[in-house]
Parts: C-alpha cells; structure tokens; sequence
C-alpha cells in the first residue's frame, strides 16, 4: 500500500478508518462527544493551512474528512498548531496532551472534557501511528 500524505483527505479517512477498527479506541472514547478541527499551520514545505475535520461520537468516527473552507464546520473542539508539532504528534514522539500543556498546540474548546479522555487521545495517536505517513519535507 503506497504511504499516505499527511494532512490530505485520504490520510484523514484511513484514522477515521482505524480508529472505528479500534476496540481500544471505542473503550477509551465510549463517553466522548464532540467534533473536532485539527488545523495544521505552515511552516516548512507546507505553505497553506489544512483543516481536518472529524467528527468523533462514543467511541466512533462518524465523519472525517478535509475542508477547504473552515466556515463549513463550527465544531466544539479545534485543536491547532505548526505542522513540525503535528508531524511528531502523528509520529507519536509528542504527547498530543503534553504538547497543549507546554504550549506546543493549542486548544478551543472544553478542556476538562479532553483532560477526561486523555486515554482516548492517546489511541487516536496509535491509530495515527499505524498509517503509513508521507510528510512533506
């Protein structure tokens, strides 16, 4: 299978796939309730901004997709940050968590319903991390 590039809608599709192939994932994130933007800033190779969208619901991901237009979503969560934190968070080298602790990305929306859900996050990190990921350079 030819590896996937980062921040393009086939990547967003196959988490979406591996994590409703996740009964870990499903466990972990069975009270969670919310969507999310994950936007990846420039910086590098990447010169526009990706916006990917999912929608995760009880353990599921019911929509996940990339948007071109951020006006077409108002989810309850976006999560953002540089694309060299989003590569070593999609590499899990940083700790999605400890990155918003220290400033690295940054988050709108509930925060204690994340800090909650830490385990659920760290499975969507392993679902990351079992796509074969191109990065642009």
């Amino acid at each position: 299978m030819a590896k996937l590039l980062f921040g393009s809608n086939e990547w967003i599709q196959a988490l979406h796939n591996e994590l409703n192939a996740s009964q870990a994932y499903a466990d972990a994130a069975k009270n969670w309730e919310g969507d999310f933007y994950f936007i990846v800033e420039p910086e590098g190779a990447l010169t526009e901004t990706v916006y990917l969208y999912m929608d995760l619901w009880h353990g599921k991901s019911r929509e996940a997709k990339l948007v071109t237009d951020p006006k077409e979503k108002n989810p309850a969560f976006i999560m953002s940050g540089k694309y060299s934190k989003w590569k070593l968070v999609v590499q899990g080298k940083l700790d999605p968590i400890q990155a918003l602790m220290t400033g690295q990305l940054k988050l709108k929306g509930n925060m204690a319903m994340v800090m909650k859900n830490v385990k659920a996050a760290q499975e969507i990190i392993r679902a990351c991390t079992r796509i074969d990921t191109e990065f642009p350079m």
